[in-house]
């Protein structure tokens, strides 16, 4: 279908029409809007215009021309064994000649006239009068300009006048002065001659006659030359005025060309002036005492003084290798640095054991030679300390040196190291005692975004679904009864009929959507009851009727009136005999739970899991209470909820289960869950189908995370990925950081305490469960078992299957490893085989901690019992030498045996314990002698026996203890 307007021809062209009209203007073709019709001479031209601005490829022509040249020089270098080695160089150059096409000139379609209001006119005429105001006032300058250069050539002309006049007035005086010299030599050779007849008669006023002569021919001469001096002088001083004035008309000639080139040059617009920036004030202490501050005069570390100018002579070396001979014949003249000169700082590049780079760190040197400047005074500095923060870090904030902060701490009596964590009260306080002034940080928190984000309040809330929390004493049937609500059979499929993870479950009844939350009712899963109640709107309190208020079930109403959500009471098996439904209202009435008949605000429901008796009624009673709150959330928001669970898959890796509490939850959203974020791969719902995108108060199972989510955190959707993995990452350090500081702050606390205490029993135990919440329970409950004797040292707990790196944890420190509901894989089995170590498998929650708890017992120190046995009178002690003090005895109570401790007893008092080293009746030795017996015994390392002690038997039992 052939295209008769723009649109039809844009579709045709598959652009948009609005790119489609300006091809068009540019083209020359008139188009104003997309219904215009078009003609096959408006395509042709359009095409033509295409063609001539990107080119056709049949109409290319060679239009460009590269020619390469290649040097090839030779560089010999010695190695560092002195060998000469001769490198090849090879320098290739390339130059492009390109020839040029005439610019082609369309005639485009003329531009709609642009709308100029008042204020802009007024301000372009401003600019043209200011632009006219320069230029006179250049003019007038370049004017100004040219009229003292012409006062300056008039002047060097006078001068150079004057300077001929007074050589000429000079060399003519010169040419009198030697004139009358001639004419008085002339005259006293005339004399001599005259006289010469009277030589010898008058010698001696012939030779008065001659010294005078001379004296005077002398003075003469002197006179000669003074004026020559003179005239010298005056030429040169002329000559040096003439240069002095060539000078000065250069730079004036010089400046009105510049002002000539400047009015020539193609004008601009005129732009404000930038107000001048404040002087900046010297910061003396920039530096410090070992790095002073750079200044702008110093020498830049790339500025070399060895570097060549171009017109030297090209030398085979590299700047940046090492000496040649050729510069040592340089260095070994006179005044230079050879092998046999002295040696002493040398700051030159061609210094003999110069090296790579040694120009850059002279040329460092010598600006700290020159440039170092003390600070005048102490600087005080506000140095702002983060939540922890390393010796190094502080250090560098106050700009000191590392071990002088190590210095202060050791004053304040804490040993550290140059890599030690600090807490934020720690570095604040060094920071005060160094004189600089300490703030805490928080400008550099990334979590500063996340408040920016705040509530959905732009987007519309709706209402939403109830978050209900089942909660209650173990075995009082919350289970059973979410059970009958869902038709499906959950509680047995928990080991041992016991819930031990958190469910979440959403209902649709004929009376609204339902959101569960099934909690465990075991003592150990405090944390997860409080996660429960935490994310709720309304709690469904289980109470067995036969049963009543037991110690979780007051848990659940503390957690319920912590959390300000509102309870109803659903009074369970009221179909079993035993149930009794008004003792366990009275139960509840005493612990603040009252009912809506005694007037108080908690509906009470007699319900049967088994018979669903009261169903109905307790789901009506749960969706009135949230028709009370007026329950809403935004849907078109980004996500936020909460992680109820987290476990770590084989296939899947990290898998969460979110709660949404507000906005849509999409497949594909960056999310970021506490420490942890990702991408959304894959969404499933309770049943384990894959859903798309899940609302408010619906819980789902994602896929995506980078690692195993606490229980609890809080979970947000990110717009932006990089933003998440920087949050993400900050509280991994943070948490990291905060977490060695207090370790480290408790090492140091208790350091005496544990001395004091003495040996203390350890039970190392490696934890391996299959989601977070089990783990937090289980390592919650055995932490409990500890006592002051015996303590449980939990080395490691994480969730997943038990792998090769925690045998090889639990080698190291000799733990036992727990898995709840987690196995070990084939080489982890036969590691742990190789290796002795013990790894134990449990289901439920009691077995392991009954196991751990009997182990301790084990490692209790026995109670050791005294039970007396019988009483001994001494009535003869012999004496023998070989043996000793031998007491002849009366078994006056009880029985006395060989092994048996005795104590000696004189005057009832204790005098000594010990054993009994020999027991005789008559000469044959006896196990035991009963009462009313006589017998011989002798005491192990002890003689002081006289008549009338009496010995009490006692024997030691040994019972073992129990937690």
């Amino acid at each position: 279908m052939a295209s008769n307007n723009v649109a039809q021809f844009a579709t045709e062209l598959k652009m948009p029409a609005d790119l489609l009209l300006t091809q068009l203007r540019s083209a020359g073709v008139e188009k104003s809007s997309t219904s215009d019709p078009l003609s096959k001479d408006d395509k042709d031209k359009l095409l033509d215009h295409l063609r001539r601005t990107h080119g056709a490829a049949a109409d290319v022509e060679k239009k460009k021309i590269t020619l390469t040249r290649k040097e090839t020089t030779e560089i010999k270098q010695a190695d560092a064994n002195g060998k000469a080695r001769t490198i090849q160089v090879a320098v290739k150059k390339t130059r492009t000649f390109v020839q040029r096409d005439e610019p082609v000139t369309t005639t485009a379609a003329a531009p709609a006239a642009p709308v100029i209001d008042a204020a802009e006119v007024a301000r372009r005429e401003e600019e043209a009068r200011k632009q006219a105001e320069l230029i006179a006032r250049q003019e007038a300058d370049l004017r100004e300009k040219q009229e003292r250069l012409a006062k300056l050539d008039a002047e060097k002309e006078a001068q150079a006048k004057a300077t001929a006049a007074a050589e000429a007035q000079a060399k003519k005086e010169a040419d009198a002065e030697a004139k009358r010299d001639a004419e008085q030599a002339a005259a006293r050779a005339a004399a001599s001659a005259l006289n010469a007849a009277s030589a010898n008669a008058h010698a001696g006023a012939s030779a008065a006659d001659a010294a005078a002569s001379a004296a005077a021919e002398a003075q003469k001469k002197a006179a000669a030359e003074e004026a020559k001096k003179k005239a010298d002088a005056a030429a040169k001083e002329a000559a040096e005025k003439a240069a002095a004035t060539e000078r000065a008309r250069k730079a004036v000639a010089d400046e009105v060309a510049q002002i000539k080139a400047m009015m020539n040059a193609p004008r601009r617009a005129i732009k404000a002036p930038e107000p001048a920036p404040a002087p900046v004030k010297p910061k003396v202490a920039e530096g410090t005492l070992h790095k002073p501050a750079t200044t702008a005069t110093a020498a830049k570390p790339g500025d070399k003084p060895g570097d060549k100018k171009p017109g030297d002579k090209k030398s085979i070396k590299s700047a940046n290798v090492a000496s040649t001979w050729s510069d040592d014949k340089k260095r070994g003249g006179p005044g230079g640095k050879g092998r046999g000169a002295p040696s002493g700082p040398s700051t030159g590049r061609d210094s003999w054991r110069g090296g790579k780079g040694g120009g850059r760190r002279h040329a460092a040197s010598e600006e700290r030679e020159t440039n170092f400047q003390a600070p005048t005074e102490a600087v005080v500095k506000d140095v702002y300390v983060p939540e922890t923060i390393t010796v190094a870090e502080l250090a560098h904030k106050m700009s000191v040196k590392a071990s002088e902060v190590i210095k202060q701490l050791m004053k304040l009596g804490q040993m550290c190291t140059i890599n030690q964590v600090l807490d934020q009260e720690t570095a604040m306080i060094v920071v005060e005692e160094m004189g600089h002034k300490a703030h805490a940080a928080e400008e550099d928190d990334p979590e500063a975004i996340l408040a920016d984000q705040g509530e959905h309040a732009h987007f519309e809330s709706k209402p939403r679904a109830p978050v209900v929390t089942v909660m209650g004493h173990v075995d009082h049937g919350k289970t059973s009864l979410l059970d009958y609500i869902r038709r499906a059979k959950v509680a047995s499929g928990e080991a041992g009929g016991i819930t031990q993870h958190i469910g979440a479950y959403h209902v649709d009844t004929p009376r609204g959507m339902i959101t569960f939350l099934d909690t465990p009712g075991h003592e150990a899963f405090t944390a997860m009851r409080a996660r429960g109640a935490k994310a709720t709107d309304i709690v469904i309190l289980v109470v067995a009727a036969d049963d009543g208020v037991m110690p979780q079930t007051k848990e659940a109403i503390a957690h319920a009136k912590a959390a300000g959500v509102p309870l109803v009471v659903a009074i369970n098996k009221i179909d079993k005999p035993g149930g009794n439904v008004d003792r366990v209202t009275q139960e509840l009435v005493a612990e603040s739970v009252v009912p809506e008949e005694y007037g108080g605000d908690s509906p009470f429901v007699p319900v049967s899991a088994k018979t669903g008796q009261g169903i109905d009624n307790l789901l009506e009673q749960v969706l009135l209470q949230a028709e009370v709150l007026e329950l809403k959330a935004p849907v078109e928001a980004p996500a936020r909820g909460l992680v109820v669970e987290g476990r770590l898959d084989k296939g899947k890796g990290p898998v969460a289960t979110i709660l949404v509490q507000s906005g849509t939850l999409k497949r594909g959203d960056v999310i970021l869950a506490g420490s942890s974020f990702g991408r959304v791969r894959a969404m499933l719902d309770e049943n384990g189908k894959p859903i798309t995108e899940a609302g408010p108060s619906i819980p789902v199972e994602i896929q995506g995370l980078t690692e195993v989510p606490q229980a609890g955190e809080e979970v947000m959707v990110m717009a932006d990925e990089r933003k998440a993995r920087e949050i993400g990452l900050f509280r991994q350090g943070k948490f990291r950081d905060v977490k060695l500081a207090k370790q480290q702050a408790a090492k140091l606390e208790n350091m005496f305490d544990q001395m004091a205490e003495g040996e203390v029993k350890n039970l190392p135990l490696i934890i391996k469960t299959d989601v977070q919440g089990s783990q937090e329970a289980l390592v919650s409950s055995l932490q409990k078992l500890s006592t002051s004797e015996v303590r449980v040292q939990v080395v490691h707990a994480a969730v997943g299957g038990i792998t090769e790196s925690d045998v090889n944890l639990a080698v190291a420190s000799k733990a036992v490893i727990i898995g709840f509901n987690a196995r070990a894989d084939a080489q982890a089995r036969k590691l742990a085989e190789s290796n002795g170590v013990d790894i134990r498998y449990y289901n439920i929650i009691y077995d392991a901690i009954d196991e751990i708890k009997s182990a301790l017992s084990g490692m209790l120190a026995p109670e050791k019992r005294e039970t007396v046995t019988g009483q001994v009178e001494i009535r003869q002690v012999i004496l023998v030498s070989k043996v000793g003090a031998i007491a002849g005895c009366l078994v006056t109570d009880g029985v006395v045996k060989r092994s048996s401790s005795v104590r000696l007893l004189r005057n009832n008092i204790v005098v000594w314990t010990g054993e009994i080293d020999s027991l005789k009746r008559f000469k044959d030795d006896a196990k035991e002698v009963r009462a009313g017996l006589e017998c011989g015994l002798s005491l192990k390392n002890y003689n002081d026996i006289q008549v009338g002690d009496s010995l009490e038997v006692f024997e030691v039992q040994e019972i073992a203890r129990t937690l």
